[in-house]
């Protein structure tokens, strides 16, 4: 069997928790970077991830909070109604 593509393998950085990617090869330097360029998938990717950073963040400060645990429950409520 012979291997017709290669993929090169990169190492993806970000100083800002995201905001910023950077590329660059492994064993360069990583002032070699380069910035990223984000495609559609990778944006969506990004959103998916930060929607559910942010539910995960919800689902801990309603275990402090009655009202908002109370709000979680009639959405989980109104979601089993209708599916």
């Amino acid at each position: 069997m012979i291997v017709q593509n290669i993929t090169e393998a990169v190492i993806y950085e970000s100083p800002d928790g995201g905001e910023t990617i950077y590329v660059r090869r492994p064993g360069e330097s990583p002032t070699m970077r380069q910035l990223y360029s984000e495609s559609d998938v990778a944006k969506a990717l990004k959103k998916k991830v930060q929607d559910e950073k942010l539910w995960s963040d919800i689902r801990i400060a309603a275990q402090s909070n009655p009202t908002l645990q109370r709000i979680l429950d009639e959405a989980v409520m109104v979601y089993n109604l209708i599916k």
